[in-house]
C-alpha cells in the first residue's frame, strides 16, 4: 500500500509541477511567452472552426463535450491533450496507472438498479461507545494531590492516572500494618507453641489456642491487605490512593484538578478510544411498529448529521432498540453505531439522525462516493482506456445510506469510480487554484 500511496503522490507532483501554480517560479518574459504560445494556439483552433470557443464566449466546459472530441483534441504543446501532463486536466482525463486500482486506492463501482430506501428523521445526541472506554472515579472521598496525565494524552492499561489523599485510606493502612504486626507476634507465638508441643512441654489447650490466635491473625491481615487492594493504594503507605488507567486509550474527558476534593459520586477522568461512537436517538410510538419490521429483515442503515459539519452525513448502523419506552418522553431509545476514525463527533453533540427504511420504489443508482460536483453540476468518473479516466456530468436525484440516485448519464452495469473519484477530482481541478496566473 506505502508503494500505491508513493505512486499516487509521484504522479500528482508531476502533474503539480506542470500546472498553472508553477507560473510563480516563471520570469515575466516565460510567462509571457507562454501567453503568446496559447494565444497562437486558440487562434488556429479558431481558424479549424473550433465551434467551442469563439471571440468573446466562454470556454465549453468539458463536461458537455463529447467523448470522442475530447480524446482527438490536441495542446500547445503540439500532442494529444489527454496524453499531455500539463494539459490533460483540460479535457477532464486522469491518469491513474491499474496499480492503484488493484491495490485498493482506487475502488470501481457499477451502476445498478436498487430499491430507494425511504428515510425517517429522528432526534439524538453523540455518546462514548461504553464498551471502548472506562470511567474513573475514586472510592473514598479525598484531595487530588497529583494528576499525572493532560487530556488528550495516550495511556496504557494500569499507568497512574491521579494521586488522591485520603483519610479513609490512611486509616485502612494504619490498620494494615497493625495487622501485619499482630500477625508476625501470633506466627512467632504458634512457632514456639508447636515445639513445646512436641516435646510435650505443653498442652494441646495451649498449642490449639496458639494456632487459632495465629489463623485469626492471618485472616485480619489478609482482610486489611485486601481492602487496600480494592482502594488502589498500589501498596504506598501515605494516606494516598493511585487512580490507574482501566485500558489502553487516551484521557478523552478530564476532571481532576490538584487541590479539589474527590468525590465517590463523580468521575474524575474517562479513559479509552472515540474511533467509534453511539449516537442515542428517539423513536415517537408512531414509528415503533414500522422501525420493528424493517428491522427483523437486517441491519437498518443510518446517517448522523451534526451542524459543527453543515452538509456532511456520517454513515451508521442501528444496532439496538431499546426494549423499554422512557415514560415522560413516550420514547424509544435508538442506538446508532457510528465510524469515527477523524474523531470529529464528539461525545454530547446534538445529532440528526436519519433512519433508512426498505422502500418499494426501485431506481438507478451508484455509491454516494462515485458522484462529485463542480460548480453546481455533478459528475463520475468513468475509464475510457489504458490509465485514463474521464470526467462525464449525471443528472443526480434522491440519495440514501451511501447511495446516490442516476437520472440521467449512466446507463445500468456501468463501471464508474466509486472511492479514489475525490483524489482524481483533485487532480482535474487544479488548475483553477492558479487560473488567470498564466492565461
Amino acid at each position: 500500500m506505502k508503494t500505491l500511496v508513493a505512486t499516487w503522490c509521484f504522479i500528482t507532483a508531476v502533474v503539480l509541477a506542470a500546472s498553472p501554480l508553477s507560473c510563480s517560479r516563471k520570469t515575466p518574459a516565460e510567462a509571457s511567452a507562454r501567453v503568446e504560445a496559447k494565444a497562437g494556439h486558440h487562434a488556429e483552433g479558431a481558424e479549424a472552426g473550433d465551434t467551442h470557443r469563439g471571440a468573446g464566449s466562454k470556454k465549453t466546459s468539458d463536461l458537455d463535450r463529447p467523448l470522442e472530441e475530447l480524446f482527438a483534441a490536441t495542446c500547445e504543446h503540439r500532442k494529444k491533450t489527454f496524453e499531455c501532463d500539463e494539459c490533460r486536466y483540460e479535457v477532464g482525463v486522469v491518469r491513474a496507472p491499474a496499480s492503484l486500482v488493484e491495490g485498493g486506492l482506487v475502488k470501481m463501482a457499477k451502476a445498478e438498479r436498487r430499491k430507494v430506501d425511504v428515510p425517517i428523521t429522528l432526534t439524538g445526541e453523540v455518546r462514548f461507545d461504553e464498551r471502548r472506554v472506562g470511567h474513573v472515579s475514586s472510592q473514598v472521598e479525598g484531595v487530588v494531590k497529583q494528576v499525572h496525565v493532560a487530556l488528550g494524552d495516550a495511556v496504557k492499561v494500569g499507568q497512574p492516572l491521579v494521586d488522591i489523599e485520603s483519610v479513609v485510606v490512611g486509616e485502612a493502612q494504619s490498620t494494615y500494618l497493625e495487622a501485619e504486626a499482630m500477625l508476625e507476634i501470633a506466627r512467632r507465638n504458634f512457632a514456639r507453641a508447636t515445639e513445646l508441643r512436641k516435646e510435650n512441654i505443653s498442652s494441646e489447650k495451649e498449642y490449639l489456642g496458639a494456632k487459632q490466635e495465629f489463623d485469626a491473625a492471618q485472616i485480619r491481615a489478609q482482610g486489611a491487605r485486601g481492602k487496600l487492594s480494592r482502594l488502589g493504594t498500589g501498596g504506598g503507605t501515605k494516606g494516598r490512593v493511585v487512580l490507574r488507567a482501566p485500558m489502553d486509550g487516551s484521557v478523552l474527558v478530564m476532571h481532576a484538578v490538584s487541590g479539589e476534593v474527590a468525590k465517590t459520586d463523580e468521575s474524575l477522568i474517562t479513559v479509552g478510544n472515540n474511533t467509534t461512537v453511539w449516537v442515542w436517538a428517539d423513536l415517537y410510538e408512531r414509528d415503533i411498529a414500522t422501525v420493528k419490521q424493517a428491522e427483523a429483515s437486517g441491519k437498518l442503515a443510518a446517517a448522523v448529521s451534526v451542524k459543527a459539519y453543515p452538509g456532511v452525513e456520517f454513515p451508521g448502523t442501528v444496532d439496538l432498540v431499546s426494549p423499554a419506552m422512557d415514560e415522560s418522553s413516550r420514547t424509544v431509545k435508538v442506538r446508532v453505531v457510528v465510524k469515527n476514525d477523524d474523531r470529529r463527533l464528539l461525545a454530547g453533540m446534538f445529532a440528526a439522525v436519519k433512519l433508512f427504511l426498505p422502500g418499494t420504489d426501485e431506481t438507478l443508482a451508484v455509491p454516494r462516493a462515485a458522484v462529485l460536483d463542480d460548480e453546481g453540476r455533478s459528475f463520475v468518473f468513468i475509464h475510457h482506456h489504458d490509465d485514463y479516466y474521464v470526467r462525464r456530468p449525471v443528472v443526480v436525484g434522491r440519495a440514501w445510506a451511501g447511495w446516490v440516485e442516476i437520472k440521467a448519464g449512466l446507463k445500468e452495469t456501468q463501471t464508474v469510480v466509486g472511492d479514489g473519484a475525490f483524489l482524481m477530482k483533485s487532480d482535474v481541478l487544479r488548475s483553477k487554484m492558479g487560473a488567470g496566473c498564466a492565461d
